[in-house]
């Protein structure tokens, strides 16, 4: 992994560092995923206080009806989709995720020196995509 990553939206008006250790690649293939994205998520993830945004006078963040205890956030200008957080857990559900935030990993500036480490909710994979072989796989919890 490279030293510091950054990156931005496509429009470069929101615009990111990572100042710490990001996580390996997952790809989540689940309903809500898949609807923010119009494919997978390809997400890496960072402690919240190791991300530091640049510019954000156009972020956004979309807090779903029916699911109150996330965020996903955008730039309004060019819609480009860019993070995913818990802002409240689930009842039963661990607080540790208070503590990071999910990262498209498209949106960040290679080399980023992260690789897919891991498939989640791969049943829910769309019958048009071929899952990789030799990537862990996991189906829902």
């Amino acid at each position: 992994m490279a030293e510091q990553l950054s990156g931005r939206c496509m429009c470069g008006a929101v615009r990111y560092v990572i100042d710490g250790p990001a996580r390996g690649v997952w790809n989540c293939h689940c309903d809500r995923c898949r609807r923010w994205t119009g494919h997978f998520t390809a997400a890496t993830s960072c402690r919240r206080d190791h991300l530091r945004l640049i510019a954000d006078e156009t972020l956004e963040w979309y807090h779903p009806e029916e699911w109150p205890d996330v965020a996903y956030g955008f730039c309004r200008r060019c819609g480009s989709s860019l993070f995913w957080k818990v802002i409240a857990p689930p009842p039963g559900e661990s607080e540790r995720k208070l503590d990071t935030i999910e990262i498209w990993a498209g949106s960040l500036d290679p080399p980023t020196g992260l690789s897919t480490e891991l498939v989640i909710y791969a049943e829910d994979a769309s019958d048009y995509h071929t899952l990789t072989p030799g990537i862990e796989t996991l189906d829902r919890d």
